[in-house]
């Protein structure tokens, strides 16, 4: 029969044992915690930033300085490119990239010769984004009958008008500055895209304080869906942009890239269009299409 010291020696080894095994199994439950975590508790300031980046998707414009780029520097770098895509033109300069969770995604390009080159009604800007291979994914035109007619109807107020065609949308996607524009007033710019067969509209107005071009996207019920931040120190240009999670579809999202690279020819377009209005109200010009503009404004259902 067990004496009372006896028993008490041994609850106290039941006790030790107890406190041990708790101290183990807490330590193990710690560890496990840890490196699940990160090796750090996640703050609440953590937790909101992770929440704020799910509900918006986000991605960089950068415009290069030069054409000392990887893309197109080397002597047979550019014969290369015209082989990897048929949209890659002779006149084709690369000049921006797409960046995406900090991966170049995507390339932009504009042809030199119908900007720099020609003059007239035959002056116009051609968009065009690429993945970073270099595969074709869109094409945006500056449409300048479109945009003359509109230029005209504002009264001398330069109305741009661009055509997109994208890879894989049976849609064309028009986007217009509005003609509707107080002088010092920001500047608008409007689009729709067809989804499961119907419209959806969207507008662009830039920034009231605006340095580094900064727009913000509403949609069709006025609410803010996306932006575009223009950096103020960036020597050639860098919007970063932003989309609500649920609106950032692709065909939104083509549309805003080219869109950013077409800010830093926005002034100039506008200043050729009130050149021409000009020149056509005064006679000195007569208007005459591009054939390759004069195609894109052909009736489909015509018989061929």
């Amino acid at each position: 029969m067990a004496t009372s010291a006896t028993l008490a020696e041994a609850n106290a080894a039941a006790s030790d044992a107890a406190r041990e095994a708790r101290a183990e199994v807490l330590q193990r439950t710690r560890g496990k915690d840890k490196k699940e975590d990160g090796d750090k508790p996640i703050s609440r300031r953590t937790a909101r930033a992770s929440t704020s980046t799910e509900e918006w998707y986000k991605f960089v414009v950068d415009v290069w300085l030069t054409d000392l780029n990887s893309t197109e520097f080397g002597v047979y770098k550019r014969s290369r490119n015209r082989a990897k895509s048929r949209q890659f033109s002779s006149d084709m300069d690369i000049y921006a990239e797409v960046i995406e969770n900090g991966q170049r995604t995507g390339l932009i390009g504009f042809r030199k010769a119908p900007w720099k080159e020609n003059t007239g009604m035959n002056r116009r800007l051609i968009f065009k984004l690429f993945t970073k291979s270099l595969g074709w994914r869109a094409t945006m035109d500056l449409m300048i009958g479109r945009s003359l007619q509109l230029t005209m109807g504002a009264r001398g107020l330069p109305v741009t008008a661009y055509s997109i065609n994208t890879d894989d949308d049976d849609f064309i996607i028009y986007l217009e500055r509005s003609a509707f524009k107080w002088p010092l007033m920001p500047e608008h710019f409007s689009f729709f895209l067809m989804r499961d067969g119907k419209p959806e509209y969207f507008r662009l107005q830039r920034a009231f304080i605006n340095i580094g071009g900064d727009y913000t996207l509403y949609d069709q019920n006025n609410n803010k869906i996306g932006y575009i931040d223009g950096k103020i120190y960036s020597i050639a240009g860098k919007w970063k942009c932003a989309v609500k999670a649920e609106h950032a579809e692709k065909k939104l999202l083509t549309t805003l890239k080219l869109f950013s690279g077409m800010i830093i020819f926005n002034r100039s377009a506008r200043w050729h269009l009130w050149r021409l209005w000009k020149e056509v109200l005064a006679g000195r010009l007569e208007p005459k299409l591009e054939q390759q503009e004069s195609d894109l404004y052909k009736n489909p259902r015509r018989v061929r």
